[in-house]
């Protein structure tokens, strides 16, 4: 399938990274979208609702995120490129669709617009649907392939490395986002070729003469056929941790204190860093990109050289427990974060540092 919209190709834009996700999503083939409004990611079902049908596509405001999370699920079965997206409570209501989706091994994206929590919570950007998201929210042995973006430029960049990696992998992608990378404004470059969607053999599509029927299903009644399964799945998420590992180096080599930090927090550290070089401290920042898979082993040896790991999060501390399994006690790793939808500054990030260096020196 060719570019819908050739004439977007190369195009500068001013967009909402909402909006920008929303057209990259048309940009690159998708069929249909399924899913409900919940601030702060509205605007991609009303971009969507507004240009899709333009284009010969589907988009349906489902009753509510468990059905439109169950009509991902019968829309991914049958062979068409699927997407929804949803903020924080509406993610946890997904849940069980998404255990199921991942059992019978269907390519879809998942956008989660992180929203302050728990319950209800806040409108306001966070951090703390972390584990949901990597740990596996639901129930059951299986793990997403988590894009993190940190700019309106990846919110859109994401959806065509997402939705490949999930026809690739026949496996779930989530788009992590937050409230604020999903309400900003940025320059965005649409820069995309044509659009190759890949054979899917194993899709409901009806049954031909020339082979037998497909079935898809997330259901083993026989405990050896379901630990086979799980094994099959088990060797899945192997080979995209030994394929598919993203993050970004700033400023790390001969770096004495390193930033861990994604998203939007990362922006916050990239500053962090910049104010930290002034005064003489050599300080570094390394980015998750892929939060599954983890960069585990690049973080491990970046903590052979380092003296200290400070992780900033907007929550209260989730990957920091990552962070601290990959560096196996070389070197002390530290947590700062703040919650509930406040955002903290550069200022305050370095100041964190500043003073951990100050206490090390004095032990």
């Amino acid at each position: 399938m060719e570019n819908i919209n050739p004439d977007n190709k190369g195009v500068t834009k001013l967009m909402k990274g909402n909006e920008a996700l929303a057209e990259a999503a048309i940009l690159a083939g998708c069929d249909a979208y399924f899913g409900y409004p919940i601030t702060p990611q509205s605007e991609v079902l009303e971009y969507l609702s507004r240009e899709m049908p333009q284009r010969g596509r589907v988009v349906l405001q489902a009753e509510s995120e468990v059905a439109a999370i169950n009509m991902i699920y019968g829309g991914a079965g049958a062979g068409f490129r699927v997407m929804t997206s949803s903020s924080s409570p509406g993610i946890s209501l997904m849940q069980e669709g998404i255990s199921y989706i991942a059992s019978a091994e269907l390519p879809c994206l998942i956008v989660n617009v992180n929203r302050a929590g728990p319950g209800l919570g806040a409108i306001q950007p966070a951090q703390g649907d972390y584990f949901q998201a990597v740990k596996g929210g639901g129930h059951g042995d299986y793990k997403l392939i988590v894009l993190a973006p940190n700019s309106v430029q990846e919110m859109a960049d994401f959806v065509f490395l997402g939705f490949e990696l999930a026809d690739k992998y026949r496996n779930p992608v989530m788009i992590l986002s937050d409230g604020a990378i999903g309400q900003m404004m940025e320059k965005v470059t649409f820069n995309y070729g044509k659009v190759k969607k890949i054979e899917k053999p194993w899709a409901t599509v009806g049954k031909p003469k020339d082979r037998e029927r497909n079935i898809i299903t997330s259901l083993y009644i026989k405990p050896e056929r379901m630990e086979e399964h799980n094994r099959k799945l088990g060797d899945k998420y192997k080979e995209v941790e030994l394929n598919e590992v993203r993050f970004e180096e700033i400023q790390t080599e001969g770096a004495e204190y390193l930033f861990v930090a994604f998203g939007l927090s990362a922006r916050i550290c990239h500053k962090a860093v910049n104010l930290a070089r002034e005064k003489g401290i050599k300080a570094g920042l390394i980015r998750p990109i892929t939060l599954f898979p983890f960069p585990s082993k690049r973080i491990d040896e970046l903590a052979e050289k380092s003296k200290l790991f400070l992780t900033v999060e907007l929550n209260m501390g989730q990957m920091v427990e990552d962070v601290k399994l990959a560096v196996s006690g070389k070197t002390p790793v530290e947590f700062y974060g703040r919650q509930g939808g406040m955002v903290p500054t550069p200022e305050e990030v370095f100041n964190k540092l500043e003073n951990l260096i100050s206490i090390s020196h004095v032990s």
